[in-house]
This record gives structure tokens, sequence and C-alpha cells, in this order.
């Protein structure tokens, strides 16, 4: 049976920092939910790949964008840009990176718990 609970992203259950960013998780029972934090410069193949040890990110990823700029460009050369108000998905098989000179932060609903998870 499900409970009723609450979490606070500003108390979260673990917060994940790598080059230029950071994932803040809180889980509720088995969801996590996640605010990802990626400062200007901040470039997946730059800064959570030596995390990971993949080629591309491996993560597949829904949420909101609340704040800053993103370019997402998959494998095979599509490519999508998420500012503030954009509800996105994001298969595996991605690099992506800021853009501009304002920190995009995220919501993510589906891979949270595995953003950035060392290998």
């Amino acid at each position: 049976m499900t409970e009723l609970r609450s979490g606070s992203l500003d108390a979260p259950n673990e917060t994940r920092t790598f080059d230029k960013g950071k994932a803040e998780l809180i889980s509720l029972g088995d969801a996590t939910v996640g605010r990802l934090t990626m400062e200007p410069g901040w470039r997946w193949a730059d800064s959570v790949k030596p995390l990971v040890s993949t080629d591309s990110c491996q993560n597949h990823h829904m949420g909101v964008a609340t704040a800053g700029h993103m370019h997402v460009e998959m494998g095979d050369g599509s490519s999508l840009e998420i500012v503030p108000g954009d509800v996105y998905e994001i298969p595996p098989g991605h690099d992506a990176w800021t853009v501009g000179e304002e920190a995009f932060i995220g919501f993510e609903f589906k891979s949270a718990a595995q953003y950035a998870k060392p290998q």
C-alpha cells in the first residue's frame, strides 16, 4: 500500500557532485526525484563521462526545465534545445551541454536515481 509522504529537495537524501554540476536526490519509497543543476561551461562528456565510463549518457531522462538553456545531441546527430518551461524526454545515447551564462536547472522524474552514479 502506498503511504502519504513528502520530502524536500532543499534537504535531499543524497547529493552527487561533479565538475560544474550537482544532482540533488530525494527518494520516496521506490521513486526518486532529482534536481539537476549544470553550471555554465558544463558538458556531459567532460563532467560526467569520467565518473560513469560510458561513451555517451545512457540515462533515459524525463523532466522539466526551470532555468537556463541546454543543448542535447544524440549519437545519430539529431539535437534538441531545452529552455525554461520545456518538458523533455531524452533517450539514452546522448551528450549535452549548457548554453550561455546561466545555470541549467531541470527536475527529473525518470532516471534521477542513476544519474552521475560512479561505476
